[in-house]
Formats: structure tokens, sequence, C-alpha cells
């Protein structure tokens, strides 16, 4: 019998994370950190901002743009580790390292955007 593999899973993961952090990252990234501090667009000022925060939605999608992001991370530093020390032996610790993080990383964010 074939043993069955969870590698689709994160590659998976790690696809819809590389699309997520090419498309959505870039442009809050600039709206938060270069557009509204240099006032290029009308900032909102923080009650408005916060206010949008309280939008179950608004923070279910930045907990899916963080999370995925995390996921990616995960991967492509798995396969960095493997590829550039050359540590194939070490394939159970290394993958429950990388993904253990993001899981951590997921839950951090996830209990940080409910209590927010």
């Amino acid at each position: 019998m074939v043993k069955r593999s969870n590698e689709p899973f994160w590659w998976a993961l790690f696809g819809a994370g590389g699309v997520v952090a090419a498309l959505c990252l870039p442009a809050l990234l600039f709206m938060t950190g270069v557009a509204f501090p240099l006032e290029w667009l009308a900032a909102p000022d923080y009650e408005s901002l916060y206010g949008l925060f309280e939008n179950p939605l608004v923070r279910l999608a930045i907990l899916a743009i963080v999370s995925l992001s995390a996921f990616h991370w995960a991967h492509r530093f798995r396969f960095t580790l493997y590829d550039g020390l050359h540590i194939k032996h070490l394939n159970a610790p290394v993958a429950l390292f990388c993904y253990g993080s993001a899981i951590a990383f997921t839950g951090f964010a996830a209990l940080s955007l409910y209590t927010f």
C-alpha cells in the first residue's frame, strides 16, 4: 500500500500564502506605511481606523493574510534549510519547527485580533 503524504496540504498553503503576500501585503504596507503618514491619501483618524477593526470580516481578512503569509514563510524556510544546509536527514524536526512556528504565530494573531 502506498503511504499518503501531507505534502500537498503544505504546498497549497505555500501557494496561497505567496499569492496573498504578493497581492495584499504591498498595498497594505504602502497605505499604512507611506501614503497615510505622508498624507498622500486622506488619512483616517484613529477612531475611524479602530472602528474598521471592529468589523469581524476585517479581522478575518487580516487573520487570513497573516496566517497564509506565515505558512508561506514556513514552507520556504524549510526548503531553504534543506537545500542550503543539506539537512534532509532532519526532516521531521525541521518541519515541526517551521510549521509549528507558523501555527503558533497564527494562534497569536488570532488571539490578538480577538482581544483587540
